[in-house]
């Protein structure tokens, strides 16, 4: 296709994509999922390693599960929401700048476009046109100035449902020999890291990272949240509790 033919075409309908990195559903996802795996199968370690039965291990993990999952959608509903109510208060601020400081404010924007290599006629042509329009010159000088878009916020509910889910399934996963009849502590905590390693991959596949390092990473940092608390089951024991 020749070039003349090409530019009044959108590229991302040829030449490439990108992913809906506003959402927040990613964040919320890989952090579910990533909390749900290492806090059960800590909580499991622990647990084991003082010498609870597959009983109590079973409880444990559950209530770790619903009162985790509970707590990160929770979590992640305020952080989201916060964060917005930040961003709202920003877009008052500024607002009130362009309204009160209206050639100032284009100034400003002026040595900014020329900061990143536009000529000075360029630049005061172009904050020109941006500040014909007061809702684009709002969200151009929030966005240069902030590096946020007012028109792009994370959904709160998005993220907290995300989280809820995957702390929930990856909760779970430590759990699933000992739902089954297998009493087994280490089996418990390889299935745990078999886990990890396919949570950790499947989120290295999203940001065209290498997945065994992305495995291999999360992994690693399980294995140093197991290690913590098994120790403390060792050298408290459940006689301990007592």
């Amino acid at each position: 296709m020749p070039p003349s033919a090409l530019s009044s075409i959108n590229p991302h309908d040829y030449d490439h994509t990108h992913s809906n990195v506003s959402g927040g559903w990613l964040r919320a996802a890989v952090f579910g999922a990533m909390d749900g795996l290492v806090t059960n199968i800590a909580l499991i370690a622990g647990i084991g390693a003082a010498g609870a039965k597959a009983p109590t291990i079973i409880l444990t993990g559950i209530a770790g599960l619903v009162a985790g999952a509970f707590s990160m959608a929770l979590g992640e509903y305020t952080s989201v929401r916060t964060q917005n109510e930040q961003i709202d208060s920003e877009v008052v601020v500024e607002r009130s700048a362009l309204a009160r400081n209206p050639i100032g404010e284009q100034h400003e924007l002026v040595n900014t476009f020329t900061r990143m290599g536009m000529s000075t006629t360029t630049a005061r042509n172009a904050a020109s046109e941006v500040h014909s329009n007061a809702d684009t010159a709002l969200r151009v000088h929030l966005t240069q100035e902030l590096g946020v878009d007012p028109t792009a916020k994370a959904l709160p509910i998005v993220a907290s449902l995300s989280s809820f889910v995957t702390f929930s399934l990856g909760a779970a996963i430590p759990l699933l020999p000992f739902l089954f009849g297998i009493n087994s502590l280490w089996i418990g905590l390889a299935v745990g890291a078999v886990g990890l390693v396919a949570a950790g991959s499947l989120a290295a596949r999203f940001t065209n990272q290498l997945w065994w390092r992305g495995g291999l990473r999360q992994l690693l940092f399980g294995m140093l949240a197991v290690a913590a608390t098994f120790l403390v089951g060792v050298l408290v024991g459940v006689d301990g509790l007592g």
